[in-house]
């Protein structure tokens, strides 16, 4: 069965910049940049780009950054508990917009 994301879709993200050549150069410079070794390492960053590819549960990345964070010498371990630091996080955001629930309903109540 045909889902909205194809894997074989992945590799095709270049495409994108051909009726943009100029904006897609420099977001294409800009991305090889932001990943390459400095002050974290290129796994480290891909371990976080695992994570935040959960958050906006992007199925290509997730597909990319699952490759490259093995490419790069990440555990499965490793890389799950990457998956739960922003599900903690995305969660406890979530709970704390509660504050402006409550909030609206004190002022409600008055």
């Amino acid at each position: 069965m045909d889902t909205y994301y194809r894997p074989e879709d992945l590799p095709k993200f270049e495409e994108i910049g051909q009726e943009a050549t100029e904006l897609a150069k420099k977001f294409f410079d800009y991305y090889g940049a932001v990943f390459a070794e400095g002050e974290l390492t290129e796994r480290e960053k891909s371990l976080i780009a695992l994570a935040v590819a959960h958050a906006i549960q992007c199925p290509y990345c997730i597909d990319a950054y699952t490759q490259a964070c093995l490419e790069k010498g990440s555990s499965l371990a490793e890389m799950t508990e990457a998956i739960h630091v922003v599900t903690a996080l995305r969660g406890g955001a979530s709970l704390v917009h509660g504050i402006q629930m409550r909030n609206i309903v004190e002022k409600l109540s008055m």
